[in-house]
């Protein structure tokens, strides 16, 4: 840990790196990089790449509260669920969905119907696709900064874009968080 801290602290040192981010760790350990960070009097980590998504919220328990807590910038990755919330398919349906091992770890909750449901009928309502009310609501979240698309196709940016002007009204933004349940925790993070 010391080691990783050093140097990442001389690359910013040296001016090759303005910002340094980590990803996808338990909140513990990110809280002790920070307080390392602090006592060496390095280079502080200013973003965490964070699995987050309508569909996937348990970084909300330990990580978000210690990133809004730190001022360190939330990066959700998978941030429509590996197409999930764009609607690209079915939460079982597809052959990519069945096969697919990740999806079927992370987004094959019960709760994850109920939401695909809600996300759907806020976007029939505004005319928008459910990819936009997704980024919508996830940019909306406390200490989320941009999440992290995987653009393959030109309407993937088209609705990026439009998401970041789509603004949800508190009683849309209630009902898709309602719809949620807890996942159980999956070992994602290393």
């Amino acid at each position: 840990m010391d080691e990783t801290i050093a140097a990442l602290d001389d690359v910013v040192r040296a001016g090759k790196a303005l910002y340094i981010g980590a990803s996808s760790m338990h909140a513990w350990q990110f809280a002790r990089l920070l307080a390392r960070c602090d006592a060496q009097g390095a280079a502080r980590f200013s973003t965490m790449q964070s699995h987050y998504n309508l569909v996937y919220r348990e970084e909300e328990r330990e990580m978000i509260p210690l990133c809004v807590a730190e001022g360190v910038g939330v990066l959700p990755w998978s941030p429509l669920a590996r197409g999930l919330l764009a609607g690209n398919r079915a939460a079982g349906g597809t052959m990519r969905a069945q096969t697919d091992d990740i999806a079927r770890r992370f987004y094959a909750h019960e709760s994850d119907e109920a939401v695909l449901a809600r996300v759907a009928e806020i976007a029939r309502r505004r005319g928008v696709s459910t990819a936009q009310v997704s980024l919508a609501w996830l940019m909306a979240q406390p200490g989320v900064v941009a999440p992290l698309i995987g653009a393959s196709k030109p309407h993937h940016i088209d609705d990026a874009c439009a998401a970041v002007e789509l603004k949800l009204e508190p009683e849309e933004m209630s009902n898709l968080a309602t719809a949620y349940r807890p996942h159980p925790v999956i070992g994602h993070h290393q």
